[in-house]
């Protein structure tokens, strides 16, 4: 089955338009609030803390980037929202995050939304399980610190990735165990040949996995009933982020489902041993006694998923011009004049699909709005750097370079704060005005 027929087949037992669906309304409104928080509190009590143990009920806010302003599902202890018409509603405070995550503010932790929502019924409701579970993954001691997961914007991690991905979606929709075990082989065999290619690659995807692939996970669980439509969504999944420009961050999105739904046939006591270094491939290769590091004839193993070659002559021509790419960004973010923002204690809002490796250098973001004590910093349409050791992010300066905007991007800085002479000849940085220098 192609990549089309697995998409027009899975949105089939989703039960999704094949169209395109209409457009939202261009702000969220106390109705339509009200139906999400309904449709919210339907799955959470449906599951009724089944899967994790807890309950995924909880404070969630849907917050409109146009203007901040909130529509809640209950009141916050610090009173800054107003009641009226079921909900609450207020203004999220300039400088505060806004992402489809956890949220801590107003003396709670909340479940953030960010208008637009996927308002087919099916997707919605696993984005709202991924969301609400979230809020409680700390608690469940369920959250890892981000990974940079590089080696999957070169040629082995994107290649070895999808033959991974193939090889995992033939297993979901395997008619026997002995069937679905063989295609699990291979994909743990290509899971492991990739993770060679660098020397950080296993721990950065187990904990990546973790930290999305879970959440991605939960949402399929208690936002789907049968388990058809679970495995139609783990295979939409796997078919649906390879269109997206980079792997870095969004693989585990895919993945998740995937192995989560596997290990749920292999092992379904397996969400009670996650402990601090869990591997969703390792427990499933447990689970199925499979030895992970079994790589024979792995070239024969590729041309059952790649028969034709046209992958990989697809990710080769696609290695070449992301080898002309990130010399162009080399000469921008780390050779020429920069604008250098120290990091402390940063949040991030950005879209996954669109990250990107330099290198051993860091993390390239096309679209950003990066926020530490300084202020924030914006990107759209240009690129900024975050560095490997997330101490500091980077933009080219103009011409200009006392400018506090540039080529798709702009600075807004807090009161106290100024533009100064940075370390290196020609670049600049940001200081608390007290500091010395100019």
């Amino acid at each position: 089955m192609g990549v089309a027929l697995f998409r027009v087949w899975c949105r089939a037992c989703l039960g999704l338009a094949v169209f395109a669906a209409p457009a939202l309304q261009a702000a969220p409104d106390p109705a339509m609030a009200g139906f999400v928080f309904q449709e919210a509190r339907s799955l959470c009590e449906r599951d009724a803390g089944a899967l994790w143990g807890q309950s995924l009920c909880g404070p969630i806010m849907i917050v409109d980037p146009a203007d901040r302003r909130v529509i809640a599902n209950q009141a916050d202890p610090g009173g800054v929202l107003q009641a009226g018409d079921g909900v609450w509603t207020g203004e999220l405070p300039a400088g505060t995050m806004m992402a489809n995550t956890r949220l801590e503010w107003s003396g709670t932790a909340w479940t953030q939304l960010v208008w637009p929502l996927p308002m087919e019924p099916a997707l919605l409701r696993v984005f709202l399980g991924h969301e609400m579970f979230h809020r409680v993954q700390p608690g469940l001691g369920l959250a890892r610190g981000e990974a940079g997961n590089r080696h999957l914007d070169g040629f082995d991690g994107r290649y070895l990735l999808q033959l991974e991905w193939r090889a995992l979606a033939r297993a979901l929709l395997a008619d026997t165990a002995a069937a679905r075990r063989d295609h699990v082989a291979d994909a743990l065999a290509f899971r492991q040949a990739r993770r060679r290619v660098s020397a950080d690659a296993a721990a950065d995807e187990s904990a990546l996995e973790i930290n999305e692939g879970l959440p991605e996970y939960s949402g399929v669980r208690t936002g789907l009933v049968h388990a058809e439509q679970r495995r139609a969504y783990a295979v939409y999944a796997l078919a649906r982020f390879l269109d997206a420009p980079s792997f870095v961050r969004s693989f585990a999105y895919a993945s998740g489902p995937a192995y989560g739904l596997l290990l749920d046939d292999a092992d379904p006591g397996w969400r009670g041993r996650l402990g601090t270094d869990a591997d969703l491939g390792a427990l499933l290769a447990s689970a199925l006694r499979i030895d992970p590091d079994d790589g024979a004839d792995l070239a024969a193993r590729g041309r059952r998923y790649d028969p034709d070659g046209t992958l990989r002559d697809a990710e080769q021509a696609r290695e070449r011009e992301r080898s002309a790419r990130q010399e162009t960004w080399r000469k921008q973010l780390v050779e020429g004049p920069v604008l250098v923002l120290p990091l402390s204690r940063p949040s991030f809002q950005f879209n996954p699909q669109t990250l990107a490796a330099l290198d051993d250098v860091g993390t390239v973001y096309p679209t950003l709005r990066l926020g530490d004590a300084w202020g924030e910093l914006v990107v759209d349409g240009g690129v900024a750097l975050v560095h490997a050791d997330r101490k500091r992010a980077t933009v080219a300066l103009p011409a200009d370079r006392s400018a506090l905007s540039g080529d798709g991007w702009t600075l807004a800085l807090k009161p106290g704060w100024k533009l100064a002479r940075g370390e290196r000849c020609g670049d600049m940085t940001v200081v608390r005005e007290s500091e010395s220098g100019d």
